[in-house]
């Protein structure tokens, strides 16, 4: 189970993003500022963090500085008031992964929630061994018998999203949400570009091959 801490002072904010998480298989822990998502955070391990950007004792932006100075980089979805664009630039600048205006909808919640985590378990596995091809995150590089390449980061990480999951068809949208964001203006014929390139990239791989399921989307069959 995914573990989930929101920083909110707003108490009957805190209990309806907790419930609708619990409803929706995750474990939540919930408190009211940033220093008490400090104390939280070094007493255990969280896959996400959804906080407020104004709370008393410590903001959100500094509690997501704090985060990222000390190389912790459990994703952050930021949730506030505050539509302004240079609230939002100051939001990603300290390091926040996603962000919401009030009011929520909490449907698009956990959409996005869904999305983060999905995307930093992608980040976190790091290699990935098809056959004798071998996908490593850190430089994003793919190596096939004697042949090393380096992808570009949307290639890759699309390439690893489906081959990380054999046989199991991908939706454009699936595609998109994981690899591109949820909120991207992008076209889902992006997807389609770039699976095309990643076909002439290996069309003669010897482990894999990339399936158009007609109508739904793609899979990577192991051959």
């Amino acid at each position: 189970m995914f573990k989930i801490l929101i920083a909110e002072d707003d108490r009957e904010l805190r209990q309806l993003f907790s419930h609708v998480l619990a409803k929706n298989g995750y474990g939540v822990v919930g408190v009211s500022n940033g220093k008490e998502a400090l104390k939280e955070i070094d007493a255990g391990y969280f896959d996400l963090i959804i906080s407020d950007i104004m709370m008393p004792e410590m903001d959100g932006y500094e509690l997501v500085r704090t985060l990222r100075e000390a190389d912790n980089q459990t994703p952050v979805l930021m949730i506030t008031a505050k539509d302004a664009f240079d609230a939002m630039q100051l939001g990603f600048i300290s390091g926040t992964d996603d962000y919401m205006v009030k009011p929520i909808n909490v449907n698009e919640m956990i959409l996005r929630v869904g999305a983060l985590l999905r995307r930093a378990q992608l980040i976190s596995e790091r290699r990935l061994i098809i056959g004798t091809t071998v996908l490593e995150c850190d430089s994003l590089t793919v190596t096939s018998r004697c042949e090393r390449m380096v992808l570009p980061q949307k290639e890759f990480m699309l390439l690893f999203k489906m081959a990380s999951y054999p046989g199991k068809i991908f939706t454009r949208q699936q595609l998109m949400d994981d690899i591109w964001g949820y909120d991207s203006g992008t076209d889902t014929h992006t997807v389609d570009v770039h699976i095309g390139r990643l076909r002439d990239r290996f069309r003669d791989c010897s482990d894999f091959k990339i399936v158009t399921m007609r109508g739904v989307g793609y899979k990577v069959v192991k051959l």
